[in-house]
């Protein structure tokens, strides 16, 4: 499904990423781990076009993403990822049901069918009771169960996820664990995690190791 070739990535002198071949395919789970500054959100980034490589190439089902425009590239994110943060990323004046709804009507749905669908993935999430909720009156599992909503709610291919779990407490981070594999099995996507959370990586499909912005294992 996902090609990546070659990828280099540098931010001044620094060589973050040193031609990074990696494939993803339907419904894999990846774990990315490694030491700090391995290169492994800044991979992330380039994995899901949320930035551009230096130098290799990003193909989704044989479409160069990497080479489209800005705002094409914003158009093919929309429509085939979701993005989980380690900081869930809410709009803070927004309600449950209103965030996780945003990526559905950026893609042009009515606002009627994407509440509808907000409502249903985040009763599917056991938020059924907490639609109307600000996210400071949710605790740290129910914001990120938000933003698991956001991420599905247009049935993405693959889930770009950076350290998922890693402001939560560890039943929390379990649960959220458990919900990530549950939705994999249950709709077929697939999923891309960079995490230090070792229980998590091993869980995993495949377990890339990073260091120095190379692929070591």
């Amino acid at each position: 499904m996902l090609v990546a070739r070659n990828l280099e990535k540098s931010h001044g002198p620094l060589k973050v990423l040193r031609g990074i071949d990696l494939d993803v395919a339907t419904a894999e789970v990846i774990s990315i781990v490694g030491p700090s500054g391995a290169g492994k959100t800044t991979l992330l980034n380039m994995l899901s076009t949320l930035d551009r490589p230096d130098a290799g190439t990003v193909m989704f089902d044989g479409e160069d993403v990497g080479g489209l425009r800005a705002k094409q590239q914003a158009k093919f994110r929309n429509a085939h990822i979701g993005f989980v943060f380690q900081f869930h990323q809410l709009l803070p004046e927004f309600t449950a049901i209103e965030n996780a709804m945003l990526p559905a009507l950026i893609s042009g749905q009515s606002e009627a069918a994407a509440r509808e669908a907000a409502r249903e993935a985040l009763a599917d999430l056991g938020l059924g009771a907490r639609l109307e909720h600000l996210p400071s009156a949710m605790s740290g599992g129910e914001q990120q169960r938000v933003a698991v909503a956001r991420a599905m709610i247009n049935k993405p291919r693959v889930i770009f996820a950076d350290e998922p779990s890693g402001n939560l407490d560890s039943e929390s981070a379990a649960g959220l664990h458990d919900l990530l594999f549950e939705l994999r099995e249950k709709t077929g996507t697939a999923l891309v995690l960079v995490t230090h959370n070792t229980g998590l990586a091993s869980r995993a499909d495949r377990t890339v190791t990073l260091r120095d912005g190379e692929i070591v294992s």
